[in-house]
């Protein structure tokens, strides 16, 4: 994903949104994304994401999701429509 593709597609919150925030506040849980950019407080979608994202924050590893915009999109269309995640974010389709 590039910095301006929205992780969480219910609110648009885009990916360098998500790094600003984990770079400066340094949350303590993934759950704070939530309460403060509202991402992952709609269609849920994007929570195993944001965990992800965080995870890679507090390990010092690069905080970027390896999808393509469009199969992450996709992906969420199956989900809405039949409740169906990938198990994990590296399940989708790399970019």
């Amino acid at each position: 994903m590039d910095d301006q593709d929205h992780v969480c597609l219910c609110f648009k919150v885009p990916l360098d949104k998500i790094r600003n925030y984990l770079e400066r506040e340094d949350p303590a849980a993934a759950s704070l994304i939530s309460e403060v950019l509202s991402a992952g407080t709609g269609c849920q979608w994007c929570v195993p994401f944001l965990e992800e994202l965080h995870r890679r924050h507090k390990a010092g590893e690069p905080v970027d999701l390896t999808v393509s915009p469009e199969a992450y999109a996709d992906a969420r269309k199956t989900y809405n429509k039949d409740g169906e995640r990938p198990l994990s974010p590296e399940d989708l389709p790399k970019a």
